[in-house]
């Protein structure tokens, strides 16, 4: 990572140098899941796909997905899969909580459309669905004062919200955020970010939490669903294939940029 152009993106150069990398950090002969951090606008989906497809053929990648992707490219990267007989994704690691629920528009219909396997993130919205952050209280969040969403009124205010939903259904919000974000049939498990054995433990006390249609349909009467797009209800059908122009480097200007939300565990184990 860095400014250097051989350094960084979807490039067959840099995914090779990547892998190589990881193996030799994590002191084995192969990766379970490789996933590509973001969309490389630099670099053609095909040239990512074929640089995957020889890494599998070599053994060293058992699986590979994606991360962040818009519907519209996880929809490409499937045509060029099929279309040039490569290995296509196998999972979308989405953004996806109470308070971010977009992905219910595009991404996970087109992710079970294709039977790809959706690991969530941030299911406690960076920490604003811990029951921490409170309307006029201090709370032991240390980042509270740096990071701008932590002190999102208008969020507070859905947060102020739920919290009674979570009291009355007997649990703590943090339950009540996770066993929402698994939920949704499109979704198949949810990343949490413990930083100490307490979160852990509180977390997985909540494993085995189901949510009922009642405490759903309250959820949804104060964070309403995204609407369902055309785009997404009708079948789609592959375009006339058009051979693009690759180039021949990315540039820093080129990428996409860096999100601080997001620990950057998909390209590099």
């Amino acid at each position: 990572m860095g400014e250097d152009p051989n350094r960084q993106g979807a490039s067959r150069r840099w995914i090779m140098t990547a892998v190589e990398n990881s193996l030799r950090r994590l002191r084995t002969d192969h990766i379970d899941l490789y996933q590509i951090h973001r969309v490389d606008p630099a670099t053609d989906v095909e040239e990512t796909l074929s640089a995957l497809a020889d890494l599998i053929r070599g053994g060293k990648v058992r699986a590979i997905g994606s991360s962040t992707t818009p519907a519209s490219d996880i929809v490409e990267a499937q045509w060029v899969a099929e279309r040039r007989n490569l290995e296509r994704f196998r999972t979308e690691q989405p953004p996806y909580s109470i308070l971010n629920r977009g992905i219910e528009r595009e991404v996970l219909p087109v992710t079970q459309r294709y039977g790809m396997g959706v690991l969530v993130w941030g299911p406690l919205a960076q920490g604003l669905l811990t029951g921490r952050v409170r309307r006029n209280q201090e709370n032991g969040l240390r980042r509270a004062g740096l990071v701008k969403h932590l002190n999102d009124e208008r969020r507070i205010d859905v947060v102020e919200r739920l919290i009674p939903v979570a009291e009355e259904a007997g649990m703590p919000m943090t339950h009540l955020a996770t066993a929402f974000a698994i939920a949704h049939p499109g979704v198949t498990s949810a990343i949490i970010g413990p930083r100490t054995m307490d979160h852990l433990d509180d977390l997985l006390a909540g494993l085995d939490v189901v949510l009922g249609d009642d405490i759903l349909d309250r959820i949804d009467e104060i964070v309403p669903p995204a609407p369902m797009s055309a785009a997404s209800t009708r079948t789609t059908r592959p375009p006339p294939w058009r051979p693009r122009a690759c180039a021949a480097a990315p540039s820093s200007a080129a990428r996409p940029p860096d999100d601080p939300r997001v620990p950057d565990t998909g390209g590099t184990p």
